[in-house]
């Protein structure tokens, strides 16, 4: 059978889970029936021997870098090892990435691949951690801060470690079909495959959490009430300011505005629903605040670049 070989790079430092995730994805998908390929999985490391990932686990190669051919997928981990790379490894990259048919970077191996100048005039993105080093230090990147990965033809670059998996499916997906890829999530307890152009953060953890208890309230408040009178002067009433004392302390405290804090929660309300639930899209704008379901598909095309209900299509886990 015709097999495509997926790379993976291995070097002192590196994330374990960044390899594994993705290596797990695309073996899992050799037990699919009926695939017109199979993917021959492969790491390698400069010299062939064991590397020592960033936990202090120990990984042992299939082989060394200069005896790889040029494989259809090749696959750049993050992890420590990443922030003060070898440059042999650099080199290797520099000489030989772009004979593979797919380049793929997971969380900060986005870093090795700028410093070969692979992602020079591309869109990327990496470790939201990382993503102002990287514009920094390299300003012909088009760094993406809040996907979770990001296509840019034959490049793809994923955000923090397990989002290496969402990527990786999205492979397989491409390759061999949506029902292979549900079927490796599900195995994996990946209940779904979340878009690439999801966040990396949900909006508890993009925005802090603010210091005064008040503040606090209100931002569960805020989770727990997505259908409720959302509007500034509602929530400065809860927090017992006024609108203006309110919208100016939320800011400063959380690092966002009010308004902006909503928008997110009613956004990630609605998308679990869709995901998770056999609700229709009028039913969901509604329990999630929109009102109308016109309002809904509005802030999703924004947010998200696609309507609710193909979103449903797409991410919806059937009961089994």
């Amino acid at each position: 059978m015709q097999q495509r070989t997926v790379l993976v790079v291995l070097f002192d430092g590196v994330q374990s889970l960044d390899v594994t995730g993705p290596v797990e994805v695309f073996t899992g998908a050799n037990h699919a029936p009926r695939a017109p390929f199979r993917y021959a999985v492969r790491t390698a490391s400069l010299d062939g021997g064991p590397v020592r990932t960033s936990s202090g686990l120990t990984l042992v190669p299939d082989g060394t870098l200069g005896d790889s051919g040029p494989p259809h997928t090749l696959i750049v981990p993050g992890g420590e090892g990443t922030r003060r790379p070898d440059p042999s490894v650099v080199d290797w990259l520099r000489g030989r990435a772009r004979d593979a048919t797919r380049l793929v970077s997971v969380c900060s191996g986005a870093l090795l691949l700028a410093e070969a100048g692979l992602l020079d005039g591309r869109r990327v993105t990496t470790h939201w951690s990382l993503c102002d080093r990287l514009a920094r230090a390299h300003p012909e990147v088009r760094v993406e801060p809040e996907p979770i990965f990001v296509r840019d033809g034959r490049l793809a670059t994923s955000a923090g470690v397990t989002a290496g998996i969402d990527l990786a499916l999205a492979l397989v997906e491409e390759d061999l079909g949506r029902g292979t890829a549900l079927t490796v999530a599900r195995h994996l307890v990946v209940f779904l495959r979340r878009p690439g152009n999801q966040s990396q953060f949900s909006a508890q953890l993009a925005a802090q959490t603010a210091r005064r208890e008040p503040l606090r309230d209100v931002q569960q408040y805020i989770t727990d009430h997505p259908d409720g009178d959302l509007s500034v002067a509602a929530l400065a009433g809860l927090a017992r300011l006024s609108p203006r004392q309110f919208a100016r302390a939320f800011r400063a405290e959380t690092g966002t505005t009010p308004g902006a804090y909503v928008d997110r929660v009613r956004l990630e309300h609605a998308r679990r629903l869709l995901e998770d639930t056999g609700h229709g899209v009028g039913e969901v704008s509604r329990a999630c605040g929109y009102g109308t379901p016109e309002a809904m598909r509005r802030a999703f095309v924004k947010a998200l670049g696609t309507a609710p209900a193909e979103y449903r299509r797409r991410f919806h886990a059937p009961a089994r």
